[in-house]
């Protein structure tokens, strides 16, 4: 029989200890938990399942373009509350909430760069801005990205990425559907090359237009692509959906998508595709 008990170690404080907030991320695909310095060096895509994480456009532009290489234009470009959008709150509160949030001013960054020493113009979105949703601002850019390219005798690259039209802008947000394609219409004219990279998700009214109007069009692994949301599509249609429906893999498989390309490949394929297009 023992003579001393084994000693019960108790905490000082019955408040059990938690992990500091900020430093790791938990994948939503497998579970895996990383640090964010290791994420980040990762370009953002989980080490283990590969699953990529949305990325804001600083980050995207710096990984795909020739270091110092980018120009941002219209950059002070910003939305305006036309239609006096009265809600839980004023389109006017939540322009100015997303851009000390996030920094940015609208959720699209345009400007000409380079890749591999080809020039081109570019286009990323920003998914932390509202949902990278399209207003007249958004429009407007990426049309004078366009238009500036053709004018320059360059192809267009767009990253897109979004959650469809600007419910706040109402017409004015649909218009721009149809203001970027003719831009579009006019650079395919000058027989120059058009390029989109869909992310997850890319929805909605961007989908329906300039983003799918690509010569070459790229996904993401396991990136949600579509129009409408499948829950609106199974009541629509009252049919059952495949499984893998609306995402990447399905719409290759489909005919809609060129190439599936991991995030740490994507700027080697852009420089191929550059120097196949430029030579010919």
């Amino acid at each position: 029989m023992a003579i001393f008990k084994t000693p019960v170690l108790r905490s000082r404080s019955s408040t059990p200890r938690e992990m500091p907030g900020g430093l790791w991320t938990k994948c939503p695909a497998c579970g895996e938990v990383t640090h964010n310095l290791a994420l980040a060096a990762n370009l953002y895509v989980c080490p283990k399942c590969g699953y990529h994480f949305s990325m804001v456009s600083q980050d995207r532009i710096t990984s795909l373009v020739d270091e110092g290489s980018f120009q941002e234009m219209d950059a002070s470009l910003t939305s305006v509350d036309s239609l006096k959008f009265q809600g839980v709150a004023t389109y006017a509160d939540r322009l100015k909430s997303y851009r000390e949030k996030t920094g940015l001013v609208d959720a699209i960054r345009t400007g000409s760069a380079k890749i591999a020493g080809h020039p081109l113009g570019i286009g990323v979105m920003d998914f932390s801005f509202l949902a990278a949703t399209m207003g007249s601002v958004v429009g407007e850019k990426v049309t004078r990205i366009i238009e500036f390219s053709t004018k320059q005798k360059i192809p267009v690259v767009l990253i897109c990425a979004s959650g469809g039209a600007r419910m706040y802008e109402g017409m004015l947000s649909l218009m721009q559907m149809a203001k970027t394609s003719g831009a579009l219409a006019l650079h395919a004219k000058a027989r120059l090359p058009y390029i989109t990279i869909l992310t997850n998700p890319t929805t909605a009214g961007v989908m329906a237009s300039y983003a799918s109007l690509g010569d070459i069009i790229i996904a993401e692994p396991k990136s949600m692509i579509g129009f409408a949301g499948p829950r609106v599509i199974r009541e629509t249609t009252h049919q059952t959906l495949p499984a893998d429906f609306q995402t990447a893999e399905f719409l290759e498989k489909h005919g809609l998508i060129d190439l599936i390309v991991e995030r740490s490949k994507m700027r080697d394929t852009l420089a191929d595709l550059l120097g196949y297009f430029s030579n010919k």
